[in-house]
């Protein structure tokens, strides 16, 4: 989607368009070295790229084409073959799927060296903390390790009401409604929410989640450019007339700029014009704000004036699961019509007990909160020092380092990784091509020392990033 309401979906028109002249020239380069692979007599008899040999076979009538349900055949298998034949020309393994030997802790072992990890959103190290795996132990004892059905028909236990509770009570809501993925949470509620007489409004920078959700909901969507209120208003003034309900979408931490929203404005906004603003904590709770309580902790402002506020298990609460906080009237409906809480199964016990003892770690321990707000104004100050672009964070638990485009943030998480140092690169589609990055979650667990060593790491690699994107004909 984008700001002047053409979908595409996943992404924007213009984080498409970025992708340019950069992207052309390393598909260039990555099609002739897949092409020579194809033409080898090897595949070609094989039939390895869906050639003749395949089509004959699939039809046995010697037709030459590939079989419609043949999902070699789909364009994004052209694209992860391009992005494959691009690795392999500068040298760069792939930097996804990086396998952690142990717990994503301040260090972890990955990829069988120990490294300092800026990979994985522990923001307060509960998942390292004994009272939440002992809760989670103890859940599984009592109850086993799933609810073996849904909370509608005979999957309903104790935990879940008190984890709810727990959940309501950051917002001093009247309820709230735990399921059992954070992606799932967003599109089953705004695409239950929603339909096609209705308007969501998403930040352009929001979750795939959000998106999702609003393409299936039916309504009528627009994207806006990122934390641009002057935009919501104006369209608002103009526009609000010809929709039912009105969505206003927006994170509280953005997950890959680190950066937050005004959101007394966004009430003001909303107010005037009748709308519903739904926030996205994924990233903010336990994170902003003295004790942790989110965006509304953070900015002086009621909860209470928000419709729906929406996070994450997995994040600061070391567990699985996505959460929606509001009216009692907002979650009876989503417990009776939300697909994505009705037909599947409850959260399981270890992973509520486990949410449910972060909760509370959270709320006697503020110091981990404290510890990590200076840890991420350290470590922005730190890349900063060096030179590095940290684009719009705020100094909070997520940090970017803009790289510029996909080859080269490849190629510093390469090199970054070789040296120690786990901080993934974030490549397009999922951000525009000119805005490509290394993303550093931070935690209350960090040294100085982590933090130093870390900052002088991507300045080496940055330096040494252009003798391998050479090899692409980039530079």
């Amino acid at each position: 989607m984008s700001a002047d309401g053409d979908d595409v979906p996943g992404f924007s028109r213009q984080a498409t368009a970025d992708a340019g002249d950069v992207l052309a020239a390393v598909r260039a380069r990555a099609a002739r070295r897949a092409a020579q692979t194809a033409a080898s007599p090897a595949a070609l008899r094989e039939g390895t790229q869906g050639g003749a040999a395949a089509g004959r076979e699939a039809t046995g009538r010697g037709r030459a084409k590939p079989r419609a349900f043949d999902f070699s055949a789909l364009p994004v298998m052209k694209e992860l073959q391009f992005t494959a034949a691009a690795g392999q020309v500068m040298g760069v393994d792939s930097p996804f799927f990086r396998v952690c030997e142990g717990r994503g802790a301040a260090t972890a072992r990955i990829e069988g060296a120990d490294r300092i990890n800026f990979s994985s959103y522990d923001y307060l190290g509960l998942n390292q903390t004994g009272a939440v795996l002992e809760a989670a132990k103890a859940a599984i004892d009592r109850y086993g390790v799933s609810c073996s059905g849904s909370r509608v028909v005979g999957g309903e236990r104790p935990f879940h009401a008190a984890l709810e509770r727990a959940l309501a009570a950051i917002y001093d809501a009247e309820d709230a409604v735990a399921m059992v993925s954070g992606h799932a949470t967003n599109v089953t509620t705004i695409g239950s929410l929603m339909g096609k007489e209705d308007l969501v409004l998403c930040d352009e920078l929001a979750h795939n989640s959000a998106l999702e959700g609003a393409r299936l909901s039916g309504a009528t969507r627009r994207s806006f450019p990122h934390n641009d209120l002057d935009w919501v208003e104006r369209l608002l003034e103009t526009e609000r007339s010809r929709f039912g309900r009105v969505l206003i979408v927006v994170e509280g931490l953005y997950s890959m700029d680190g950066d937050t929203p005004d959101l007394a404005r966004l009430i003001d906004i909303k107010n005037a014009h009748d709308c519903w603003l739904m926030v996205d904590e994924a990233h903010a709770l336990g994170v902003l704000g003295p004790t942790g309580r989110g965006l509304a902790e953070a900015q002086g402002v009621d909860p209470r004036s928000v419709e729906i506020w929406m996070g994450t298990l997995s994040k600061t609460l070391a567990s699985t699961g996505g959460y929606i906080a509001g009216s009692s009237a907002l979650i009876q409906v989503l417990k009776a019509r939300a697909p994505g809480f009705v037909f599947s199964v409850g959260l399981s016990a270890p992973l509520s007990a486990a949410a449910l003892a972060a909760l509370e770690v959270m709320a006697r321990e503020p110091e981990r909160v404290a510890r990590l707000r200076d840890n991420g104004l350290a470590l922005r100050a730190a890349l900063r020092a060096r030179g590095l672009d940290t684009g719009l964070s705020e100094g909070h638990a997520v940090t970017p380092v803009v790289l510029g485009d996909s080859p080269t943030a490849a190629a510093v998480a390469h090199l970054a990784l070789l040296k120690g140092l786990s901080a993934p690169p974030i490549l397009h589609p999922a951000v525009p091509e000119r805005r490509a990055r290394l993303r550093f979650f931070v935690s209350s667990e960090h040294t100085a020392a982590h933090i130093e060593r870390a900052a002088d790491i991507v300045a080496e690699a940055v330096a040494e990033a252009p003798e391998i994107t050479a090899r692409l004909g980039l530079s």
